[in-house]
């Protein structure tokens, strides 16, 4: 009895470490398991974390943007608004029906562009202008400003149009140049409506030229 009771309570130990050793294994692996997911939930943390856009592609109101579109924003406000500028010395100087109806469209087109270019430069956190724009393509000089605001009549729609085609053409250049360089679609779309509808303008003041 001695001998048997011996060989059990043997048994009952070496079962008891056992479970003992198979309960320390498991919870072992159940601190791998758990380390394996918090280094898991850590990475993916961080790369969220540091997945900030590069300089050139800052999101902004309109969406990513690069130089190019800063640039043709910047310079094509003030190419809009000594356009607007022109435009309004037409009014008591104009005579052609004609060079009315092309003032009245750079009135309407142009104004809104001005409004839409400004809200995305401030939504990009960039300044409306960079800067003096001298030898802006088409830009006109204080000369020429003076020479059309002393213009009447026919002369004035002479004067006009040929200033203007100048205007446009500077216009359409950087235009293309945004189509071609630019990365945000607003803005290569607003070149794309600037270089369709001011080529056109152009054509129709040509046409006025002709048979001034």
């Amino acid at each position: 009895m001695r001998t048997f009771r011996t060989r059990t309570t043997r048994a009952l130990g070496l079962t008891g470490a056992v479970a003992a050793a198979a309960l320390l294994l498991a919870a072992c692996g159940n601190d791998d398991t758990m380390s394996g997911m918090d280094h898991g939930g850590t990475s993916s943390a961080t790369t969220t974390a540091t997945a900030a856009p590069s300089a050139s592609g800052t999101s902004g109101t309109s969406g990513t943007f690069n130089d190019a579109d800063v640039m043709f924003a910047q310079m094509m406000i003030p190419h809009h608004e000594q356009a607007l500028e022109m435009a309004k010395l037409a009014d008591g100087r104009a005579e052609d029906a004609d060079v009315k109806k092309i003032v009245a469209a750079i009135e309407k087109a142009q104004d809104p562009e001005i409004r839409k270019m400004k809200a995305w430069l401030r939504g990009w956190g960039q300044p409306e202008s960079a800067g003096a724009h001298h030898g802006m393509a088409g830009m006109m000089s204080e000369q020429d400003m003076k020479d059309l605001a002393a213009a009447k009549g026919k002369d004035f729609d002479r004067t006009f149009a040929e200033l203007m085609i100048a205007h446009h053409e500077g216009a359409v250049e950087m235009a293309k140049t945004e189509q071609k360089n630019g990365g945000n679609a607003e803005a290569k779309a607003l070149a794309g409506e600037v270089v369709t509808a001011q080529t056109a303008e152009i054509t129709e003041l040509r046409k006025i030229l002709d048979r001034l």
